[in-house]
C-alpha cells in the first residue's frame, strides 16, 4: 500500500482546507458545522451517505454568504486499503488541505462478563486502523508541503484500562501512543498533532450512559477541540476541567483501581 500524495497535490497558498472523518454525527459533524462557518472548504468522510448528505444540505442552508463548502465522501474506515487514493482525491478535489481530524470511532455496549473477540476487533479497526491509516495519509503529505494540523480525538478513557469496556480503553490508550509518537517525529517537519481527550459528551454514543456529569454539547465540544488545535495544544482534556479528574485517575495504585467501579 502507497499512502504517499505527490507534492504537485498541494497549494501552499489554499489555507482553510480541511478534513473531517467521521462527520456524520456528533463532534464530527459539528466540527464540520464550524469549520464551514468559518469559511473552510471541508471534506465529511463516514460511512453513512445518507447522514453526510444530509449534513451537507444543512451546511448549505445555514452557513450565510461567507460560508465555507462541504464536499462529501462515503467511507467506511474500516476499510483502510482505500485510504490512500482516497485521500489523494479529497485533497484534488479541495485545492490543498491544512487540517485533518480524525472522529471516528465505536464503542459498543459490553456486559460486565462479555467476552465478543468480534466486538473488540471492531474496536481495533476502527478506533485504531482508521486513525493510523488517515493520519498515516495526513503526516505524508504534511511533511512534504511542511505545514499542516492533524487531531485525533481519543477520550479521557485511555488513560486507565477500565472494566466497562476494556477494548475501548485499550484503543484510546494506543490512539494516544500514537499520536505522540507522530508529534515528536513531525514536529521536525513544523507539522503539529494534537490529542484530544473528551469527557463526557452528548452524542449517540453517550445515549443511555449511567452516571454522566459535566456534559457538554457535540458543538461546545467543537469549539474547545478547534481552539487546542489552533493553539497547538499537544493534549487537551474537553473541557479542560478533566484533566482534573484524569490525573487523579492515573495516580491511583493498581490494587485500588481494580475496585472501583468505572
Amino acid at each position: 500500500m502507497n499512502s504517499t500524495t505527490s507534492p504537485d497535490l498541494v497549494s501552499l497558498n489554499a489555507p482553510k482546507t480541511a478534513l473531517v472523518v467521521g462527520a456524520s454525527s456528533g463532534m464530527g459533524a459539528a466540527l464540520v458545522r464550524q469549520l464551514a462557518r468559518e469559511g473552510y472548504a471541508v471534506c465529511a468522510v463516514a460511512r453513512r451517505a445518507d447522514k453526510l448528505e444530509e449534513l451537507a444540505r444543512e451546511v448549505a442552508r445555514t452557513s450565510g454568504s461567507h460560508g465555507g463548502r462541504v464536499v462529501v465522501y462515503a467511507h467506511d474506515v474500516a476499510e483502510v486499503e482505500r485510504v490512500p487514493e482516497l485521500f489523494e482525491r479529497i485533497v484534488r478535489e479541495l485545492g490543498g488541505l491544512e487540517l485533518v481530524i480524525y472522529a471516528a470511532g465505536v464503542m459498543p455496549k459490553i456486559g460486565l462478563k462479555e467476552y465478543d473477540t468480534e466486538k473488540d476487533l471492531d474496536q481495533l479497526l476502527v478506533n485504531v486502523g482508521g486513525c493510523i491509516a488517515w493520519c498515516n495519509a495526513a503526516a505524508n503529505l504534511f511533511q512534504t508541503t511542511r505545514h499542516g494540523t492533524i487531531v485525533g480525538i481519543s477520550s479521557i478513557a485511555g488513560d486507565r484500562g477500565r472494566k466497562g469496556n476494556p477494548v475501548y480503553c485499550t484503543t484510546k490508550a494506543a490512539m494516544n501512543t500514537y499520536l505522540e509518537a507522530l508529534r515528536n517525529r513531525l514536529s521536525e517537519c513544523g507539522v503539529h498533532v494534537t490529542t484530544i481527550k473528551p469527557g463526557f459528551v452528548d452524542t449517540v454514543m453517550t445515549q443511555g450512559l449511567p452516571g454522566l456529569f459535566w456534559l457538554i454539547s457535540a458543538e461546545r465540544a467543537a469549539e474547545m477541540i478547534l481552539s487546542a488545535a489552533r493553539s497547538k495544544a499537544n493534549t487537551r482534556y474537553v473541557p479542560r476541567r478533566w484533566w482534573f479528574v484524569g490525573t487523579v485517575i492515573k495516580c491511583i495504585p493498581s490494587f485500588m483501581f481494580k475496585k472501583l467501579n468505572v
